[in-house]
């Protein structure tokens, strides 16, 4: 079976169509008649006939004579797909196949104010460790690593007043209670790429996560893998980040 990078239109403006707006999408500036028949091997008779219909619909905009570029309709639509896009929907896969990877659960969560809310979550009972927070549970950030990638994604003021407004109360004689403790942790955090949970919202349970982020770089939720403490592997860290970064550019993402 062909790849559908190998497959082509079955009608041929179409084809000539995607073209043009390809061309026109890897320009910032307008771009001229005679350049645009030139990268696309189209006459510039057949070009300036198929410009002129996508101009009609706004796809395409002419600035000036002889010009293009893409249009208003393009970002009106693109706004629109942008919307519809679900973290939830572009994580599960990408979690399936990393919790046959690990065997163990495979968490989603998202910020909502001073907690993560996990939103959606892969696991199997030979994992071995009872799930306690369910899907729709909810956690302090301080004490978990989906919530401290959040808590290092927040200017340093940001943290100490979430410090004074939860008086950073732990669970365990693990928890991060301190704010110098805190602050330190999140520095590590952001020097690393990846947030861990020593034991430190439930005994006996280590988490490791690392951050999902949508097409403006902005962190949007966590992804992160629940083991009993003695058996979390460091040997999952790259594909951890390697399954966060899958669904990041499925959301848009395209590096920092």
């Amino acid at each position: 079976m062909k790849n559908k990078e190998d497959q082509k239109p079955a009608i041929q403006v179409l084809e000539r169509t995607f073209a043009l707006l390809d061309v026109l999408a890897s320009h910032q500036d307008p771009v001229s008649l005679k350049a645009i028949s030139e990268a696309t091997g189209l006459h510039p008779s057949t070009a300036h006939r198929i410009l002129n219909d996508l101009a009609l619909g706004r796809f395409v905009d002419r600035p000036e004579a002889g010009s293009y570029r893409l249009g208003m309709r393009m970002l009106e639509l693109g706004n629109l797909v942008k919307a519809r896009l679900d973290v939830r929907d572009a994580a599960l896969g990408p979690m399936r196949e990393l919790h046959k990877f690990t065997h163990q659960p495979v968490n989603l969560s998202v910020r909502q104010g001073d907690e993560i809310v996990y939103i959606e979550r892969t696991y199997s009972e030979r994992s071995g460790m009872q799930v306690v927070r369910a899907v729709g549970g909810r956690a302090p950030l301080h004490l978990t690593s989906v919530g401290k990638l959040f808590l290092a994604s927040d200017e340093p003021v940001r943290v100490r007043s979430y410090a004074t407004r939860t008086g950073l109360s732990g669970h365990t004689k693990n928890s991060l209670t301190e704010i110098g403790a805190l602050e330190r942790e999140l520095t590590l955090i952001r020097q690393r790429g990846l947030s861990r949970d020593d034991e430190e919202l439930e005994l006996g349970v280590r988490c490791m996560a690392a951050g999902i982020y949508d097409d403006q770089a902005k962190l949007v939720a966590g992804l992160s893998i629940s083991a009993p403490a003695d058996r979390l592997e460091e040997g999952w860290i790259v594909r951890l980040k390697e399954t966060a970064a899958q669904i990041s550019s499925a959301l848009g993402f395209r590096g920092a």
